[in-house]
């Protein structure tokens, strides 16, 4: 990938690029302007007799330019266990994956309940000036499960959502509650849907692996009977309501019906639940410990399907980074979580080579489609739109070495794979914060 820097550096040219946008269905040769922090113009004749002098140019050889991914679903530690993570580098972890913006759940210490918390994630990430962060706030007061949070005060002050995080609203009255008081905002409700006393005690998925590891199980029934409860709350109450890491067959059929029946309904998956099954675990291999657990191949296929067929809106990287004394641990003390930032691209981009998805739909489910659930004016490459962008080489193998990490933690279950598809700049606002080797 050859840089050329010319005088100045507010305006930069991006030639020979492959130009895709999901919303608009672009996918054509041709350049893009960016000026400041937003794309000034684009298309397939732009710069057709040369670039002006003084605009900084960007030979992309071929190689795709696409709308930066929008990561709905991450965990930063910050504050609170920044030994596992900061904002700095879970914005370093995100530039190296394509990621432009993400948005971090409130099981922080302090809880992010109040907008003192919201404004110090605000605050934060505004001083790291990396990509941009927003955040959930709690639904439940320090994720009590019981009293709901100031859902108008938080959502005035930027929380784009409401949510226990890693853990499920468990109570169908306080469910209700919250889809009513959030619909008054016209704010989500994020659900993590496991039926806790079901799930209590689990640390893999229930079935013959976990029978002969003799690890205690995780029910696939515990994910369907709480998002077909909160479905017929949906119904009652009219309000917005996601479903997250939906990692079932039953889980993806439910949302189906739900969208049939026309509820306000959406969903996501990340890449361990379609890229990997219950045997991963193997033995009792801590890295493959997440929550929900992985699943049983018949569940891991399901997950696919629903990505292709539009079931499931988005993908999110579910990034919950952990130091190695939380995961060298017994499998059933070991904590639940992989860190996703900088595989989230590549791991996804099976589904295309594999040729279960085409690439704009794929890029669809990592950008625009989270975006619009979010309520974010992100993910669109278009005249005007934020320069958040992504350049990556889609065939380009390279094995994943997860000892060269940005973020503070190396919990991944795919060091070591080899894999296909690779960043090689990173855009926010107009400035690189990732440019490949």
């Amino acid at each position: 990938m050859a840089v050329t820097f010319k005088n100045g550096g507010a305006r930069v040219a991006y030639l020979n690029a492959r130009l895709l946008d999901p919303e608009s269905g672009l996918d054509a040769p041709g350049a893009l302007l960016t000026q400041g922090g937003i794309i000034a113009d684009l298309g397939p004749r732009l710069f057709a007799d040369g670039v002006p002098e003084g605009i900084e140019t960007v030979d992309c050889a071929g190689r795709c330019l696409a709308p930066g991914l929008v990561d709905m679903r991450v965990q930063l530690r910050d504050p609170g266990e920044e030994h596992k993570e900061t904002i700095g580098t879970a914005s370093a972890a995100a530039a190296a994956g394509g990621v432009t913006a993400m948005v971090c759940l409130p099981n922080t210490d302090p809880v992010i309940d109040d907008v003192a918390a919201v404004e110090f994630i605000a605050r934060r990430a505004r001083e790291v000036r990396g990509a941009k962060v927003f955040c959930y706030a709690a639904a439940t007061r320090d994720l009590n499960g019981t009293e709901l949070t100031e859902m108008g005060l938080l959502s005035e002050t930027g929380a784009l959502g409401f949510t226990d995080g890693t853990q499920a609203i468990a109570n169908a009255r306080v469910m209700q509650r919250a889809l009513l008081y959030a619909r008054t905002f016209g704010a989500l409700i994020v659900q993590h849907p496991e039926e806790p006393v079901l799930a209590e005690g689990g640390a893999m998925n229930a079935g013959e692996v976990a029978l002969r590891l003799g690890l205690s199980g995780i029910p696939p029934v515990a994910e369907v009977i709480m998002i077909e409860r909160d479905l017929r709350l949906v119904e009652m109450t009219g309000g917005r309501y996601h479903a997250a890491h939906v990692s079932t067959a039953e889980g993806v059929a439910a949302i189906r019906r739900g969208k049939d029946r026309g509820l306000n309904v959406s969903c996501d998956t990340a890449p361990p639940y379609f890229t990997l099954d219950e045997t991963a675990v193997g033995d009792y291999r801590t890295f493959a410990k997440v929550s929900p657990p992985l699943r049983a191949e018949s569940d891991r296929a399901a997950v696919a399907a629903g990505l292709a067929d539009g079931t499931i809106d988005a993908i999110a990287s579910d990034h919950s980074p952990h130091d190695q004394d939380s995961k060298r641990l017994p499998f059933a003390q070991a904590e639940f979580g992989v860190v996703g930032l900088e595989t989230l691209l590549p791991l996804s981009l099976a589904l295309y080579h594999k040729g279960e998805m085409t690439l704009l739909d794929l890029l669809a489910r990592l950008t625009v489609a989270p975006a619009r659930i979010l309520g974010l004016p992100l993910g669109r490459m278009k005249k005007g739109a934020a320069a958040d962008l992504v350049l990556f080489d889609p065939d380009r193998p390279w094995i994943v070495d997860a000892d060269r990490f940005r973020s503070k933690s190396k919990n991944s279950p795919f060091d070591e794979w080899p894999v296909q598809g690779q960043v090689l700049r990173t855009t926010v606002a107009g400035r690189t914060l990732f440019a490949a080797e």
